[in-house]
C-alpha cells in the first residue's frame, strides 16, 4: 500500500494540479471504511483527501481499493476496487491517479501510459543503442530493440499497437515499423539518402517522412498500405521533423528556408507553407497538443536550447524549461504535459514539464544515454 501511495502522489504532484499533503502533516491516519474529520482536513487546507488498501485475495491475487473524499462537502466521490497481481500494483496504482485526474481536473488523467525512448551506452567497449518502453513515470522499462547501430526518432502509432522509428543497420538510414506484442518489424522506406522522422498520420493510414532522394531533405507521405509515396515540400531549403495537426489535415514542420530553422504548416494538400516562429534565433522539432491549440518546440536563444510552446489561438509564446540542453519535446495524450530530453549530471535523462511550465520532474531511468522520448496515446 505504502507503494501505491507514493506512485499516486508522485503522479497527480508531476502534473502540477495537485500538492500533496507529506504524510507527517497529515491530521489522521484513516483507511477504508474509516470516518475521516473532515474539519481537521479542512484546518489543513485539504479539499480533497483519497484513501485506499491492497487486499490479498489468493495466490497472487489482490484487489487494489481506493475512496476519493471531498472535504468541504463531507461526501464521497468515488470509489474503486481494481483486480491486480503483484506485477500490476503499479499500473493499478497509475490508474487511480487517473481517476482522482478525471473527477477533479475534469479531463482524462495520462498517468496509466507508456513512453518511448532510445538508449546508448558503452557495452565491452562498443557504443549499444536500445528502443525501449517504460511506464510514463519512467519504470518498468522493457527493451524492444537492441542494435550495434545508431536507433532514432521512436513515434507510436495512433492504436499504441507499434512504433516507427529510424535504423542504420546495413550503413545507411532506414524507416521500421515494429508491432510491440508480436516483435514483427516491417521495413517501410530505405531511399537513397535520408530516410527520417517518421509520424503517424492520426488515423494510422501513412506516415510523414524525410527523405532526400529528390536532393535534399524534403517532407514526403507514405501510404503505408499501398505504399505510394507523395512528396509535400520542394524547395532548396532543408524541411524536416513534420508532425501531423489533429485534424490530419495539415502538417507542421521544421525548415531554414529563411535562414534559420522555424515552424511551418503545410496543407497534406500541398501548396505554400506558412511560417508559425518568429521568437529567438532558433525553433524546431515539433509536438502538438491533442486538441491542435498548441505546438511545443525546442527554441534556441543565446545558445540555450530549451522547451517552449506556442499558442496558436493567439500566438502566444512561452519558454517552459530552464536547461543548456532541453530536446525532443512530446505531449501527453491529455495536454497536460510534455516529455522531453535533458542533461543531468553529465548524461541523458528524460523530464516531464507541466503544460503551464510551474512543475518540471526528472523521470527515473536506467544507465545509460537516454534521448529521443515519445510519449504514448491513450492505451485502452
Amino acid at each position: 500500500l505504502a507503494a501505491a501511495r507514493e506512485i499516486v502522489s508522485a503522479d497527480l504532484t508531476r502534473s502540477g494540479q495537485f500538492n500533496a499533503l507529506p504524510a507527517a502533516e497529515q491530521p489522521q491516519r484513516v483507511g477504508m471504511g474509516e470516518v475521516l474529520a473532515y474539519p481537521a482536513w479542512r484546518a489543513k487546507g485539504v479539499d480533497h483527501v483519497a484513501v485506499g488498501r491492497v487486499v490479498a485475495q489468493g495466490a497472487d491475487r489482490y484487489l487494489v481499493q481506493f475512496q476519493l473524499f471531498d472535504a468541504l462537502q463531507q461526501r464521497q466521490l468515488i470509489g474503486y476496487s481494481i483486480p491486480a497481481r503483484a506485477s500490476d500494483v503499479r499500473r493499478a496504482a497509475h490508474q487511480i491517479s487517473d481517476y482522482i485526474y478525471e473527477k477533479l481536473i475534469g479531463q482524462r488523467g495520462a498517468f496509466n501510459t507508456r513512453v518511448a525512448y532510445v538508449t546508448a551506452e558503452q557495452v565491452q567497449g562498443k557504443r549499444s543503442y536500445a528502443l525501449q518502453v517504460a511506464d510514463a513515470d519512467g519504470y518498468n522499462p522493457r527493451t524492444v530493440l537492441r542494435s550495434a547501430k545508431p536507433l532514432m526518432s521512436p513515434a507510436w502509432s495512433p492504436d499504441g499497437r507499434s512504433l516507427a522509428y529510424v535504423s542504420f543497420e546495413g550503413g545507411r538510414s532506414s524507416v521500421w515499423v515494429q508491432d510491440l506484442a508480436t516483435a514483427r518489424k516491417e521495413k517501410v522506406s530505405e531511399h537513397r539518402g535520408i530516410n527520417g522522422a517518421p509520424a503517424w498520420s492520426p488515423d494510422g493510414s501513412r506516415l510523414a517522412l524525410t527523405l532526400s532522394e529528390g536532393g535534399n531533405p524534403d517532407v514526403y507521405i507514405l501510404d503505408l498500405k499501398t505504399r505510394a509515396l507523395r512528396r509535400l515540400t520542394e524547395d532548396r531549403s532543408i524541411d524536416t521533423e513534420p508532425t501531423w495537426m489533429p485534424d490530419g489535415r495539415s502538417l507542421i514542420f521544421t525548415s531554414d528556408r529563411s535562414g534559420r530553422p522555424q515552424l511551418y504548416q503545410i496543407s497534406v494538400g500541398g501548396g505554400s507553407a506558412r511560417r508559425l516562429t518568429f521568437e529567438g534565433d532558433y525553433n524546431s522539432d515539433a509536438s502538438v497538443s491533442p486538441d491542435g491549440k498548441k505546438v511545443a518546440m525546442v527554441s534556441a536563444s543565446q545558445g540555450r536550447f530549451r522547451i517552449a510552446v506556442l499558442d496558436l489561438s493567439n500566438g502566444l509564446f512561452r519558454v517552459l524549461t530552464d536547461g543548456r540542453l532541453d530536446e525532443a519535446p512530446s505531449f501527453a495524450p491529455n495536454g497536460s504535459a510534455i516529455l522531453y530530453a535533458t542533461e543531468s549530471r553529465g548524461r541523458g535523462v528524460l523530464a516531464a514539464v507541466s503544460e503551464d511550465g510551474r512543475v518540471r520532474q526528472e523521470l527515473v531511468l536506467q544507465e545509460g544515454e537516454v534521448r529521443e522520448p515519445a510519449w504514448s496515446p491513450f492505451l485502452d
